[in-house]
Order: C-alpha cells, then structure tokens, then sequence
C-alpha cells in the first residue's frame, strides 16, 4: 500500500478574505470547507491566529474554532496556532476548557512563539517585544497546569479548563519548538506551508530527541503543506498565482487580501528566489502530479500526518481541490 494511503490528511483554514468579499462571507467559506472536509475523511480543521492583516479573517481564532466545531459533527477542530505569548495562559485555558467542554474529544490546541502580527500591532496586543523568546517553556508549563488535574495547593484554576486535558502541540518553523516538543513528549507540526527551508533539520532533531511521555510514546510529525489541485497541471499552475501574489506582496512589504488568478506574474530575479524560501515545498497540479509529488514528499520526511493549505481564490476551486487529493488519497 502507498505511504499516503496510510497518512492522516488534515486542513489549514486561514479564513482568507478575497479583495472583492468580506470576514462573513470568509466565515460562511470556512463552514462549507470544514464540512466538506468532514465528508471526505480529513481527521482535522485547523485556524491559525493572525491579527492587523486585512486578508485573513481567524483574529478571534477560539470564537471561530467554536463556529465552525458547531457547524460539524465529528472532524477535529483546532489551533493551527495560537501564539501563547500574546495571551495569558489562564485565558487560553479558559477558553479550550470551553470549547473541549461544549465538542468532547473534538479539540486540538496548536501553540505558537510568532507574535502572528507586526510590531504596532504586538504593541496594541500589549505583548512584549522579548515575551516568548525566554519564557515560552513557563508559559507552556503553566497552560499545561491549567488544563491537567488541579492540584490540591493550586490557588488558581481554570473553571472551564481544568481536567479537560485538551491535547497540546507546539508549532514551529524552526529548531526551538521541534526541541521542545521532543523534550516534553509533544506532537510537533512543522509550518512547511510558508518557510520550508528547515523542515529536514527539525524533523530530524524532534526524532533524534524524543521523550515519551504519558501524552505520547513516540514521536508523531505534522507538517504543513501548500497543496493546489486542479483538473490540469496547467489550471493548477493558474489558480496557484493567488497564492503566489499573497506571498510577492509580503516581499514588498504590502498585506493586501486574496487577489484573483492572473496568467502571468512580473517579478525580478531576486523576487523568484524569494518567493521559493516561502513555497518551496508548494504541490501545485492534476490529480496523477499531486498523487506523485504527495507520495514522494512523504517518502523524503516520514511525515506522520500532513495539513494542507489550499490558498485559490474561489471557495469552488478551493472545495474542488480538497475533493481531488482525496480522490488520490483513496485510490
């Protein structure tokens, strides 16, 4: 049997907003995605935090993560991440107790280090420019305390949260977190969709450094993926100009909302190379393309699941992409 016939498939949700739409008709999407995604077999739905940025819509990542759990039945739904500096960890107890309280047994909590914003907006967060570059590990540990069994000297508890042992992981793109993971007995989900260029040496050090631990007894890797399916190569190519427009804007310093797909993208050389640091691990084609590169990506990591961000401009395409990888995956 394939490797990818036996990988767990999951879906990063961003909740783009198109130039021409809005947050509520992103929401609507998001539903309609989430349920689809349902249909088709995907073991989880993630939402990421992000905040100031005008074309993504999950700030409120904890309210929608309860939005869209509401509007299914059985899929994971979760964090894909929160950024655990920018709250206090009592909070974001609070709030998965909640949401684990109301959807048992359906909630994923995915932590980041990221302020997921720029720096006038870390500062109307109230965040600290040095807060998660020492004290990550004490805020994680604290969380965690929040969410286990209280102990008989806590003063302060989560009411929702305690007990709920909402399952943790940490998110990275880089070695701190994969570390971390390892050290602590955590799953790790590495952000491949946008900065590939150290997946290798991550995966490497979360394996090489694994404790287990009663959360889990060997090591279990997540990595996100850009995934653009189409009926052709070169309609997948098409659609995935959207994609790339969002990132060329990044480059020159513009964070504008999803731009329609264009048959031909100017940028200088210099762009190019750019561009390729953030999607260099970007799937984009017909179903046999995307079965070839899918399978191949999982034989050079060992990826143990993989969370496909599927970033086009249209919710139809955007279903229809969905649709198609899971047509591969089941074959």
């Amino acid at each position: 049997m394939s490797r990818l016939a036996t990988t767990a498939l999951s879906v990063l949700d961003l909740a783009p907003i198109r130039e021409d739409g809005s947050a509520a008709e992103s929401y609507r999407e998001s539903v309609a995605l989430a349920r689809q995604a349902e249909r088709l077999g995907y073991t989880r739905f993630w939402l990421a935090e992000h905040h100031g940025i005008e074309g993504i819509a999950s700030a409120a990542t904890a309210v929608l993560i309860g939005h869209v759990a509401g509007a299914t039945q059985r899929i994971r739904v979760g964090s894909g991440g929160i950024m655990l500096p920018n709250h206090p960890p009592l909070v974001i107890a609070e709030q998965f107790g909640t949401l684990e309280t109301l959807y048992p047994g359906r909630i994923d909590l995915g932590l980041g280090r990221a302020p997921g914003s720029d720096g006038a907006t870390m500062a109307a967060l109230r965040r600290s420019p040095h807060a998660g570059v020492e004290d990550f590990p004490q805020r994680l540990e604290e969380l965690q305390g929040f969410l286990g069994e209280a102990r008989p000297d806590q003063k302060v508890r989560a009411v929702p949260g305690q007990g709920t042992h909402v399952p943790l992981w940490l998110l990275g793109s880089s070695g701190y977190s994969a570390q971390l993971a390892a050290r602590l007995g955590l799953p790790f989900a590495f952000a491949a969709q946008f900065a590939p260029g150290y997946l290798h040496e991550a995966l490497r050090l979360y394996r090489d450094n694994f404790r287990p631990s009663a959360v889990l007894d060997k090591p279990h890797a997540m990595v996100g993926l850009p995934v653009v399916a189409a009926e052709t190569d070169a309609y997948a190519d098409y659609l995935a100009t959207t994609m790339r427009q969002k990132f060329l804007g990044m480059i020159r310093g513009r964070r504008t909302s999803a731009k329609p797909p264009v048959e031909h993208l100017e940028m200088s050389p210099m762009e190019e190379a750019q561009l390729q640091q953030f999607l260099g691990a970007a799937i984009v084609g017909g179903p046999d393309t995307v079965h070839r590169e899918l399978e191949a990506f999982l034989e050079q990591t060992g990826a143990d699941e993989l969370m496909l961000n599927t970033d086009v401009y249209s919710l139809e395409d955007r279903l229809k992409s969905y649709e198609l990888v899971a047509d591969v995956w089941t074959r």
